[in-house]
């Protein structure tokens, strides 16, 4: 047993020493965190530090979202009104797109334009309806997840560039929280939307040449990405994000939360850096299976 142990001490850290590898020429800041179902398989780079979440915080939106609904506050068929005012047009929006003028929509429905189609207009209304940002971050605060912090909306993000860092997270937190809304244990939702939004984070369609980028074809990953877009001054990429869960051939599963910021990399290599990495993780997984 103790020499099995070892064995394995060593390849999670040859793991840790093919990250460093795919990282180390990269002129971006890398955080990450990955834990398997067997806590030895567990390892962080920058784990503690603070990153900008862009999109990645529509997940906990939508969490903070179903534990109002399981309250029996709002329900998933419920109808809201989206006005054709609140379509911004800086904003990033196929739920725009779709309804031009404005529309009727279910909570459901708009939960997922936000989670699986990164929708900031979405978004905006779903935090409207909670009561504001401060809503999500009370939400996660009083359940003990402390190194997260969301400040401001979609709207406010994407008019002020450095505004997008008072909505941040570690890579660490992050996989906490997909680790536990997924295992559920403490009921944090409903067995029903327990079941939505694990679905909907299945189905989602941004990011394939991120987390999933290099995995076998075919591979379930459910995740949520996040992305700054480039400063047009200053090259710089401040958040290219993706957070999730990847399910292997015989049932296990991994949680991977890979966050990169100030990067003056093309949005190509930073997607690269994400899907190698999560393809070094894979390969681990999988020559660990029993």
């Amino acid at each position: 047993m103790c020499i099995s142990n070892k064995a394995k001490a060593q390849t999670i850290e040859n793991l840790r020493d093919n990250i460093e590898a795919i990282t180390k020429s990269k002129n971006a800041i890398v955080g990450l965190a990955i834990q398997g179902t067997n806590p030895e398989d567990t390892l962080s780079i920058r784990g503690t530090e603070h990153f900008p979440m862009q999109s990645v915080f529509k997940f906990p939106i939508a969490l903070t979202m179903l534990s109002e609904i399981d309250k029996g506050n709002f329900s998933l068929d419920q109808k809201i009104t989206i006005s054709k005012n609140e379509l911004l047009p800086t904003l990033w929006s196929p739920l725009r797109e779709e309804y031009p003028e404005g529309g009727i929509l279910s909570i459901a429905n708009i939960l997922r334009y936000t989670v699986m189609s990164s929708d900031n207009v979405g978004c905006d209304v779903l935090l409207r309806k909670l009561g504001g940002p401060i809503a999500v971050e009370n939400y996660f605060h009083k359940r003990g997840f402390n190194d997260f912090e969301v400040k401001i909306n979609e709207e406010t993000m994407q008019n002020n560039w450095d505004m997008q860092f008072l909505n941040w997270t570690t890579p660490k937190e992050a996989n906490n929280i997909l680790k536990a809304f997924y295992e559920n244990k403490e009921n944090q939702l409903s067995h029903k939307n327990h079941e939505f939004i694990w679905n909907i984070m299945k189905e989602t369609e941004t990011g394939k040449t991120r987390l999933k980028g290099q995995l076998p074809k075919g591979t379930l990953v459910a995740h949520k990405t996040g992305w700054s877009g480039v400063n047009e001054e200053t090259g710089i990429s401040a958040a290219v994000n993706d957070i999730g869960i990847v399910f292997l051939p015989n049932g296990n599963y991994f949680y991977i939360s890979i966050f990169i910021t100030n990067s003056i990399e093309d949005t190509e290599t930073n997607e690269k850096i994400i899907a190698d990495i999560a393809k070094s993780a894979w390969d681990y997984f999988s020559s660990t299976e029993n």
